[in-house]
């Protein structure tokens, strides 16, 4: 009965979705929609009335305003993703939050205000990715002293948690999918005490400020896209399986978002009044952790009061590496996002990137080696530097780098790949965002809930979605990756900052879990390899896969290449032009002239807005 009820849900709400694109229709669900007079029975016109002029009717509301990212078939499209800007740029992966984080600009504050504005915007327009039960990164440089800061927000364990507060079944999977869905899959969200951190000790803005134009927004909704409507679809089941997340997130009939249909979330509003009224406090203490603990305890969770009062965001400095002149400011552990870029591109120092044709078979051959080194030492060494020991300045060691290079045949590929040792050279990382403004304040933000919409668990009444980043943990005990209560999960987010001269030259993230390293690699390398624009680096075909001898790539890479990979050894895998398992790269590239480049990834919803 469950499965023929969605499966009839899923029929309709694909209907309406192809109705509504098709007549480029952005009103609320027909459903809710009054009466039309059409329908009933009229009286014929007298003779001797005069003729009604027709009155144009007002275009449909869209939060998108102007911008066009789907067609009538609600197909998304790939073009118009970049902008220029004197005063900033604001690059995130979605308009609505970019058009939030430049208002902010315009109203005289600096990258700081818009990062902090453009999170708490993104809960609302993608809750697929990212949002206030969630966590991340932060790499923050600030023109004023030349200063680099690592601001760590990402979730971590409740103090309840162990290595053996999952069952795993005969089949070799975790019993019930506790890992990824449920209480047991949460962990201490830590978004809100981050943003409110750097606003408060980087930002000019007030929390009011920063937050209302997402208030607003919240009450009069938001243009469903197709990534949101096509995750919304694919998340029915889970949405039936925990009520508070249909409530908040199904239309009024019960039925999934079409594209083009508004999305209204007034329970998230009234939250973020809150947070604006109260701080950290109002969201880590009193009646919305209460909500926030019952969600997580309703479905089998360990959270408790303590855990949300007693988190803490973490300011550390950032590792720092060069690739060609170039100085690579990145995310440190407990996210091995940044160490293990820096050692891919250490790696790709020994050859010769820029003689060669981008994307030739010659130099995507040299990525998916470099990939399958680094990624073999993340597997062995990566962890929480609270409960492991890290090799961390031998990873990034240029001569460790060279001793990986010397294993590379350039002419074939290698089938397996252990991890190195790189002790004796001691001694010496979703969604993704990127603004920076002319001052040269730059703020690369990488976060999530982990999965699409995370746990599953809706906070009742408060509009948002709880995270599962515990699935981000390693099965089992004694490894770097395993559970501990207040540990924070091994995580590829890499936001990025790129100085050259100890200048401001270009920002960029992803999210994408493993990928993420692997494409702000490839992105970083396109840039300075082949002095590509922003926006050319972000749209370049991509690969990914780091063992199995498996390269996945999109299929704009010429078949000629693919051969020549194939006959070197690789197994290619194709997949489509542009897939979204590439990640989604947002990034803002300080021109020679001084005009702010903005790219956005045109994989997914991004959009780049300038001032």
């Amino acid at each position: 009965m469950k499965k023929t009820r969605r499966i009839l849900a899923l029929l309709l709400a694909a209907m309406l979705t192809v109705s509504a694109a098709g007549c480029g229709s952005t009103s609320a669900p027909a459903s809710s929609a009054p009466e039309s007079s059409a329908a009933q029975p009229s009286e014929p016109a007298s003779e001797s009335e005069p003729a009604q002029e027709e009155v144009p009717e007002e275009p449909a509301y869209t939060s998108l305003d102007d911008f066009v990212l789907f067609d009538k078939d609600g197909q998304t499209l790939r073009t118009g993703r970049d902008a220029t800007g004197e005063q900033g740029i604001v690059s995130t992966s979605k308009y609505e939050a970019s058009k939030i984080g430049r208002q902010i600009i315009e109203e005289g504050g600096n990258a700081i205000d818009a990062a902090v504005a453009a999170a708490f915007a993104l809960g609302l327009v993608e809750p697929n990715s990212s949002g206030i039960g969630g966590g991340g990164f932060m790499t923050l440089y600030l023109a004023e002293t030349g200063e680099t800061q690592f601001i760590d927000f990402r979730e971590c364990a409740p103090a309840a948690a162990t290595p053996d507060m999952w069952v795993m079944g005969d089949d070799g999977k975790v019993v019930g999918n506790e890992m990824m869905e449920g209480g047991k899959s949460i962990g201490v969200p830590g978004e809100v005490a981050g943003m409110l951190y750097i606003l408060e000790n980087y930002g000019t803005m007030t929390r009011q400020q920063v937050l209302q134009p997402t208030i607003d927004l919240a009450r009069k909704g938001v243009t469903v896209t197709p990534t949101l409507a096509n995750d919304m679809m694919d998340s029915f089941d889970k949405m039936m399986k925990y009520p508070e997340f249909g409530e908040t997130f199904l239309r009024e009939d019960g039925l999934p978002y079409g594209v083009g249909e508004i999305f209204q979330n007034p329970d998230y509003a009234s939250t973020l009044e809150l947070i604006a009224e109260q701080g950290a406090d109002g969201f880590y203490k009193g009646p919305l952790a209460e909500a926030i603990v019952a969600a997580n305890n309703k479905y089998d969770g360990l959270m408790t009061m303590e855990d949300l009062a007693n988190y803490q965001v973490k300011v550390t400095e950032p590792v720092k590496g060069t690739y060609r002149g170039y100085e690579i400011l990145s995310s440190p552990p407990p996210s091995s996002g940044g160490t293990i870029v820096i050692e891919i591109l250490n790696i790709l120092e020994n050859f010769d990137l820029p003689g060669m044709e981008p994307n030739s078979a010659e130099e995507l051959h040299l990525f998916s080696e470099a990939f399958k080194l680094a990624y073999a030492d993340r597997a062995k060494y990566m962890g929480d530097p609270k409960y492991v020991d890290v090799p961390l300045a031998g990873l990034m060691n240029k001569e460790y780098a060279k001793t990986l290079a010397a294993q590379i045949d350039v002419e074939k590929a290698a089938e397996t790949v252990e991890a190195n040792d790189p002790w004796p050279y001691e001694h010496v990382e979703t969604t993704h965002y990127s603004i920076a403004d002319k001052e040269g304040n730059m703020v690369s933000v990488t976060k999530t809930v982990n999965g699409i919409f995370g746990s599953g668990v809706c906070v009742d009444g408060y509009g948002f979605m709880l995270n599962n980043e515990m699935g981000d943990f390693d099965f089992g005990p004694d490894k770097p990756n395993s559970i501990a209560g207040g540990k924070v999960p091994l995580s590829s987010m890499s936001p990025t900052v790129v100085l050259k001269d100890g200048k401001p030259a270009f920002v960029l993230g992803s999210p994408g879990a493993t990928t993420i390293i692997s494409t702000v690699a490839q992105v970083i390398s396109k840039v300075i390899d082949h002095g590509m624009t922003m926006q050319e680096a972000v749209d370049a075909p991509r690969i990914k896969g780091f063992k199995d001898n498996k390269i996945d790539y999109e299929t704009r890479i010429d078949q000629a290449v693919i051969d020549k990979l194939v006959e070197m050894g690789h197994i290619c895998n194709p997949l489509e032009e542009w897939n979204r398992s590439f990640g989604s790269v947002q990034a803002v590239l300080y021109g020679e002239d001084g005009v702010l480049q903005g790219a956005a990834d045109p994989r997914r919803d991004g959009k780049a807005l300038g001032y």
